[in-house]
């Protein structure tokens, strides 16, 4: 990128100089948040702040910057930034194909905020914009159906989310987008893998961890190793399951990715529970934990850790310790919407007051957890 500052080119040069300066400036900023580089795009659109660039190339910069604030757990900034772009997009200067695109935001930050009914609606008004604008648009169409996707899998809606997915991989196919391609596979593997097809989720994480490794995003790639660890495992190959998520967890501490790390640290935790080491499970969630802290894109991660480390306790016969955690789990859940994993609370607590040989409490726990489960109500 030039070395002028934007004021100096305002000062010193036509405008088309001025334009010239934000068409440089936007590309760096593009090409970093592309490559998972989100501070250094941050740092590179801190130049832009001035007022009175090129409208197109001030929305552009809003949307980087949104994205990049979004990827890295700032969502209230991600949010405010494509609400600005999102007001701009009013103006008859702009296609349907710029309104679809800052919808597609919209749903993005709404999703990584838990509202998963919202972020569902935002991604099918910016498909139907997709629909109406006269503009190529499949690689956006794609990436808004894989998007869409995880919203019907919070949902437990699992035709409709595999029914996106596939439609997103054909259309990243069709076009040759890899990068695209290879986040609609990530997506597919999830699907497969919550549906109880290990193979499929497995062939899909590969695939996908072959495209991410192609590309470089060693942000997914560290994700993708982490799936495939919890697969691995689940196909019964603890040893191959432990050992690509060391490899997940090395990965993202090579990009200064620590809620990825925990998320691997996290993995491990849950496979030393299963394997009967409750002290190294508790000692594993407890790190996690403390890595995540209160970061709000990643209540799935927090609560899952704190029913690990709940269950870690309960095996210790501390009970106490274990309850608190499980509350600690249920109000992450709650906060994430997510019915299935606050029914498994209420089956971790029955198995707490079980064991302290309280009966009937422990019934009405696991009969909240039936309840909850229940696809009929009358």
């Amino acid at each position: 990128m030039a070395t002028a500052t934007y004021d100096t080119w305002v000062t010193d040069r036509s405008v088309s100089g001025v334009r010239e300066f934000w068409v440089e400036a936007l590309g760096s900023a593009q090409a970093a948040a592309d490559q998972n580089r989100h501070l250094e795009a941050l740092d590179l659109l801190r130049e832009l702040r001035s007022p009175g660039g090129p409208t197109d190339l001030v929305f552009r910069a809003a949307l980087i910057e949104s994205w990049s604030n979004m990827v890295l757990g700032r969502l209230g900034e991600a949010l405010s930034l494509a609400q600005r772009a999102n007001d701009m997009v009013a103006h008859s200067d702009f296609t349907d194909l710029d309104r679809a695109d800052v919808l597609f935001r919209l749903g993005c930050c709404r999703l990584k905020r838990t509202e998963f009914s919202l972020a569902a609606s935002l991604f099918t008004v910016a498909l139907e914009l997709c629909d109406r604008s006269d503009l190529a648009c499949d690689r956006l169409r794609a990436s808004i159906l894989h998007w869409r996707s995880r919203c019907f899998q919070h949902q437990r809606d699992w035709n409709a989310a595999r029914h996106d997915v596939n439609c997103s991989i054909e259309l990243a196919v069709a076009i040759g987008d890899n990068s695209t391609l290879a986040h609609a596979q990530f997506q597919a593997s999830a699907v497969a893998e919550r549906t109880g097809d290990l193979r499929l989720a497995r062939y899909h994480a590969e695939e996908a961890e072959t495209l991410f490794r192609d590309l470089d995003d060693r942000l997914m790639l560290g994700r993708t190793t982490n799936n495939l660890g919890g697969i691995l495992f689940l196909q019964g190959d603890t040893t191959g399951a432990l050992r690509y998520l060391d490899d997940a967890m090395q990965i993202a501490l090579a990009a200064g990715n620590e809620a990825d790390a925990a998320q691997a640290i996290s993995s491990e935790a849950q496979i030393h529970l299963r394997s009967g080491q409750p002290d190294l499970a508790e000692s594993k969630a407890r790190n996690a934990l403390e890595i995540l802290g209160d970061r709000e894109d990643f209540l799935d991660e927090i609560g899952n850790a704190e029913l690990v480390l709940a269950r870690a306790l309960l095996a210790q016969t501390r009970y106490e310790e274990a309850e608190a955690a499980l509350s600690g789990a249920d109000r992450h859940f709650q906060q994430l919407g997510s019915v299935s994993q606050r029914a498994a609370v209420c089956m971790a607590r029955g198995e707490v007051m079980l064991a302290q040989g309280a009966c009937l409490q422990a019934a009405e726990s696991y009969r909240s957890a039936a309840e909850a489960l229940q696809d009929f109500h009358f």
